[in-house]
């Protein structure tokens, strides 16, 4: 893309040769307004996609780009491993991003700003960090006239904030040869470090809750606003998002997360039976807000949608409501919801996806923890349950297990979960480069 070399976002970034290729990579891709607004509205990933394939064509891979509707891109690339009868590894990532209003932020989000030593922008924390550190990583390989260990899969998913609809999940139904050979998968949301008690340690994501998307209908009669409406479906509908989102889940430890305590607790030097689950995920700091939910179901309303005129008393109200449960409990949690809001509410499932949980042990598992302890000396690796999902859901369903790493080596005061979908997302410039050199050495080795 060109910039005007006059503009503000020039005016503030350092010259582009004094910038790590993944900053500018990252950069780049932030100032590419990808918006997912989710329901099939988008502005698309096609233009992300094609600054993706063009660069893979200078690394002299062949990449192909897959439309699931117009404008809704993904690219897949392969790259010849030194032992291709090694199972072949997914590295992937998304190109959407969710909506950022700029009322809100204190630069431009699309604007790709550097300041203060960070990256600023949507995307810089998810994901399209992870996608430049991914590009920059096979191209310190093969630029050195080297090959990854194995076989490498490069994937670049349109629609994942979407749950992957029209990105991974339409690429593992279509198209499922793209994967042949494939076992084991990496992408987001892992491999970021946090302080416990002044030792840095990374989490890998080994797992993650299982996504059901619902809406619940409420219906009444319609009627002047004048009038005495004893069954109004706003008011229904009012009382039963009330229910759902104040519902207080029970904590239901899984091996994922009794074993991310039982660190905690072990680096902290603390008695896990007396702190408690809770207290060991606050005592994680920066970390807490993703490890507080991974410990029991979460059951958010996010939308709203009722009437059309002030004086007319709608007969539907609908609310969408993000719920996310451990693995394996969804349908007692769906049953558990309509029980909450009542049999006059409806409950209409949108999208549903699987939650996964993995072993924190094996060659992979020991390939990123050695990696990691290359770059950092002495830091702990511990594995944890991410409350949101990946494109990792999708790949699930070939068989393909899949895990988050992401490295970052990241100051202790930067609240990196809340960086999600929030205000000011932003990524410092050497957790970037940290990020691509950690990233090489385990494509180049494992």
């Amino acid at each position: 893309m060109d910039f005007d070399a006059q503009s503000p976002i020039a005016a503030q970034a350092p010259i582009d040769a004094e910038l790590d290729e993944t900053v500018r990579l990252a950069r780049d891709l932030i100032r590419m307004d990808t918006t997912n607004y989710g329901g099939g509205k988008s502005n698309g990933e096609t233009i992300a996609a094609e600054y993706v394939a063009e660069y893979l064509r200078g690394l002299g891979l062949e990449p192909e780009l897959i439309d699931s509707d117009p404008g809704r891109t993904s690219v897949v690339a392969r790259v010849a491993g030194r032992d291709s009868s090694k199972g072949a590894l997914v590295v992937h990532g998304h190109l959407d991003v969710v909506p950022a209003d700029p009322r809100n932020w204190s630069v431009d989000p699309f604007g790709g700003v550097i300041r203060d030593g960070m990256l600023w922008g949507r995307g810089a924390v998810d994901m399209k960090n992870m996608d430049a550190m991914i590009l920059t990583a096979v191209a310190d390989i093969l630029r050195g006239g080297e090959r990854p260990a194995r076989d490498l899969i490069l994937a670049f998913f349109a629609d994942e904030e979407n749950g992957g609809v029209l990105g991974s999940h339409h690429l593992v139904s279509t198209r499922p040869d793209l994967f042949e050979g494939a076992t084991e998968a990496i992408s987001e949301v892992g491999g970021y470090s946090i302080t416990l008690g002044g030792k840095r340690a990374y989490l890998v994501q080994t797992g993650e809750k299982a996504l059901l998307w619902v809406k619940l209908i409420a219906r009444g009669p319609a009627a002047h606003g004048s009038r005495v409406v004893r069954e109004n479906a706003i008011t229904r509908l009012a009382e039963a998002v009330a229910a759902v989102g104040r519902q207080e889940w029970p904590i239901r430890l899984t091996g994922t997360t009794t074993a991310l305590l039982d660190e905690v607790a072990r680096i902290l030097g603390v008695d896990p039976q007396t702190l408690g689950p809770d207290e060991l995920a606050l005592a994680t700091g920066t970390a807490s807000g993703f490890i507080q939910a991974s410990l029991r179901t979460t059951t958010n309303p996010t939308v709203l949608t009722a009437g059309y005129k002030h004086n007319v008393v709608p007969d539907t109200a609908e609310a969408l409501v993000d719920i996310r449960s451990l693995p394996g409990e969804e349908d007692a949690v769906l049953a558990a919801v309509q029980e909450l809001v009542g049999p006059d509410i409806e409950i209409e499932v949108m999208h549903r996806d699987v939650g996964l949980e993995n072993e924190f042990a094996g060659p992979l598992i020991d390939a990123m923890i050695e990696t990691l302890r290359i770059h950092d000396p002495g830091a702990e690796v511990l594995p944890y349950l991410l409350p949101a999902g990946t494109d990792n859901k999708a790949l699930s369903m070939l068989g393909i297990t899949g895990y988050g790493f992401a490295p970052l080596l990241l100051p202790p005061e930067l609240d990196f979960p809340a960086m999600f979908h929030g205000v000011d997302e932003r990524v410092p410039l050497d957790a970037l480069v940290f990020g691509r050199r950690v990233l090489t050495d385990l494509l180049r080795t494992y």
